[in-house]
């Protein structure tokens, strides 16, 4: 399998996405990486990480980057020849299978959905974030890729969840619930109430409401939401954790004892970190496409990029695009 990767895409491109691709080469066997980016930034990386004559990678030249100040639709518009269109043009073209990128969200989820395009019945892709819980770990979707939706949107988005909660987690039937104010299924705005009545009706297995305080306590295998509030929801959760850790440094450091006490704990600590770690889990999906796109989050260190190559071949491996083709056939959604 071919996966084209942004390697300009990330706050610390190109030299993480080289050292991810790196990694990912030495681990996985049955891929190749197609590294599109500008060829002269990226030759000395490439050396530098051993891969330079590596016979399974193939270097595509785009001279222009999507920086993260720039609207998304520059990428289809002015910057036709940045690293993220580029390598959607090569799926959308059949010289890749799939595309990894950490960079610009909009303008990946905008040339992809131009040049790749959503499976047939599906209107809009979505973004599926898996989450720390309380026990285990739920997907949040959609986590940005729309920030207005209709009803059945978002239906189809927790069909399309369901089929990736059971491949990363193993789970035939996860339970889905709907993010709203409240568990009852008349509370809500016009958008969560006319989705419960939808979701209700599917084939799914639909537990109603969840509100905000019960999604970390894994009420449901997945939440689904609107892009707008997913990304609320998902910016809010990495800035409170960035917080508490913040606020448990200060705490431990202010008394000997309890400095001690924290290098007592110093495992459980890193245990912590780790439960939360993005990077474990490399990029999230954008659920929908007619191929498999992996999105990174901008501050990916060189094992999310690994991992984030990772996803993107179980996603083929898996025939994941075709479980979601099937499910959104037997749902019969329709869109107005």
């Amino acid at each position: 399998m071919k996966i084209a990767i942004d390697a300009m895409g990330g706050d610390n491109a190109p030299s993480i996405v080289i050292e991810g691709i790196a990694l990912a080469l030495k681990k996985f066997s049955d891929f190749e990486a197609v590294i599109v980016g500008n060829e002269t930034q990226l030759k000395p990386f490439l050396e530098e990480f051993k891969i330079a004559d590596h016979d399974r990678i193939e270097v595509v030249h785009a001279d222009e980057v999507v920086t993260m100040g720039e609207p998304s639709t520059i990428a289809l518009r002015s910057k036709k020849n940045s690293s993220i269109t580029v390598a959607a043009t090569l799926v959308s073209k059949g010289k890749a299978d799939a595309i990894v990128s950490a960079g610009h969200t909009g303008a990946a989820v905008a040339a992809t959905t131009v040049k790749i395009r959503t499976m047939e019945g599906i209107e809009r892709p979505a973004i599926a974030t898996i989450m720390p819980a309380r026990d285990g770990k739920f997907i949040l979707c959609d986590a940005g890729a729309n920030t207005d939706c209709k009803p059945q949107n978002l239906a189809q988005f927790a069909i399309m969840a369901e089929a990736y909660y059971k491949l990363m987690f193993g789970k035939e039937e996860p339970t889905i619930g709907l993010l709203s104010v409240g568990e009852e299924d008349a509370k809500g705005n016009d958008l969560t109430k006319e989705t419960f009545k939808i979701l209700s009706g599917m084939p799914i297995n639909f537990i109603g409401n969840v509100e905000g305080n019960d999604m970390f306590e894994k009420k449901a295998d997945i939440v689904v939401c609107d892009g707008f509030v997913g990304n609320v929801v998902l910016k809010n959760s990495e800035g409170l954790a960035k917080t508490i850790m913040f606020w448990l440094k200060r705490s431990f450091t202010k008394k000997i004892i309890r400095k001690i006490g924290a290098l007592l704990a110093k495992g459980a600590f890193e245990d912590l970190k780790k439960m939360s770690d993005k990077n474990e889990y490399g990029g999230a999906p954008l659920l929908g496409l007619k191929k498999p796109c992996i999105i990174g989050h901008g501050s990916s260190n060189a094992v999310a990029i690994m991992n984030a190559i990772r996803v993107a071949r179980e996603f083929l491996n898996a025939d994941v695009n075709d479980k979601i083709s099937k499910r959104i056939t037997e749902s019969n959604i329709s869109i107005d």
